[in-house]
């Protein structure tokens, strides 16, 4: 894996997205995304504000969580929450599909749900990501909904919310890789809590890792980064 520590801090998406969480903490998340160059801080939508001025001038962006983490917002009310979000200061925006018209395989609206999302998103030039919560879906939605998107063409799609029965796996991210190629980018989230992980995520097929795990993460991979260079 031929990745400075400065690339693979800039793949994390330093994640807060607990319900019982204070300013103080916050400030924490923040503190540490501009000490180690973490692409955004992923966060609730009320917390927005707050992080959007911790932020201010770092460099670093906010991450807004749309519908999360079950996806059962009308599309209305996503579409709403999208564009608050944004306008609150997220500069990129990770939403949950509705995964129950998947179960009743209505695609027509699927399709029409990440259109008008992603739309929302390109017209003020903001990263969308869109959350399959694979661990609820059989192989073959996740290639349909993966044929969905190389029609509407998200940034990025997206394992998971990490608050399903299971987060990122390997064998996930190399299906969805192999579905979509390069024409969309994908993020593994959920359960990444180690270097071993990050980097085999990566290899994967990878290019965005949402953990809440970043510092160890990175503090393990610059250690390691050390001791091969000192061989």
């Amino acid at each position: 894996m031929k990745l400075s520590v400065a690339q693979l801090a800039a793949m994390i998406d330093h994640t807060l997205l607990k319900p019982f969480i204070t300013n103080q903490d916050l400030q924490k998340l923040c503190d540490e995304a501009k000490e180690y160059h973490f692409k955004t801080v992923a966060i609730n939508n009320a917390a927005i504000p707050f992080c959007r001025e911790a932020l201010k001038s770092s460099g670093v962006l906010c991450d807004a969580a749309v519908s999360f983490p079950l996806g059962q917002s009308t599309l209305e009310t996503k579409v709403f929450e999208t564009i608050d979000a944004i306008e609150k200061g997220a500069r990129e925006v990770d939403y949950v599909v509705n995964l129950v018209e998947i179960k009743n395989q209505n695609w027509t609206y699927v399709e029409d749900e990440m259109q008008r999302i992603v739309a929302v998103c390109d017209k003020r030039q903001v990263i969308s990501k869109v959350i399959f919560e694979t661990c609820y879906l059989t192989d073959e939605e996740k290639r349909r909904l993966c044929q969905v998107a190389l029609k509407v063409k998200p940034t990025f799609i997206k394992t998971s919310t990490g608050f399903g029965t299971k987060g990122a796996t390997l064998e996930d991210v190399r299906l969805m890789k192999s579905c979509v190629g390069d024409a969309i980018s994908i993020k593994a989230s959920g359960g990444i809590r180690s270097m071993e992980d990050a980097l085999a995520m990566i290899e994967a097929g990878a290019g965005r890792i949402g953990t809440s795990s970043g510092v160890a993460i990175v503090d393990q991979y610059r250690l390691h980064q050390a001791e091969a260079a000192s061989k």
